[in-house]
């Protein structure tokens, strides 16, 4: 249902960064849904779990300085400027939108494409670029709870075909 893929870069992300110091692709299967559809399966729904641990993340990382709050005034929206959560859309595209934010100690951007693959077709990318040392620092903390909570809100968004299903059978 949900695979750690090979990295999945569109030639429009490949410029979004000078650098990119992380970067990670996660796939499921979704033929069905647009892609705002998607986007508010894997971004807006999450266990109470993953709640509790973005909490946690907030709490201390707000005693470092680092941003932690959507602004005040931000709109929930699906428009370039609006919000999905935390998550600031900057582009929408047919098949890829892009969300994201930029603090002192890091930039990330969380990718979403839909390619025309027979299964695996959702890519969910994950881009980071180090600011400084406590963006390195900060990442290497938080990377085995990202790889675990995107593994749960990728999933949210899978659709089964039936190839799998069918071809495990010829």
């Amino acid at each position: 249902m949900v695979k750690k893929d090979a990295l999945y870069i569109s030639e429009k992300a490949k410029d979004l960064f000078k650098k990119i110091d992380f970067a990670d692709t996660y796939s499921t299967t979704n033929h069905k849904d647009d892609l705002k559809t998607i986007a508010y399966k894997i971004f807006d729904t999450s266990p109470a779990w993953v709640v509790k641990l973005m909490n946690l993340r907030n709490a201390i990382a707000s005693k470092f300085g680092l941003d932690t709050e959507v602004p005040a005034d931000a709109e929930q929206a699906y428009k370039v400027g609006g919000y999905i959560k935390f998550f600031q859309i900057m582009s929408i595209g047919n098949d890829e939108l892009i969300m994201g934010a930029d603090d002192s100690h890091l930039n990330f951007r969380a990718i979403l494409s839909r390619t025309q693959d027979a299964e695996y077709n959702i890519k969910v990318t994950t881009i980071v670029e180090y600011n400084n040392s406590l963006g390195k620092i900060y990442m290497n903390i938080i990377k085995p709870g990202h790889k675990m909570i995107l593994k749960v809100l990728v999933k949210n968004a899978f659709v089964d075909s039936g190839v799998l299903r069918e071809s495990s059978f010829a």
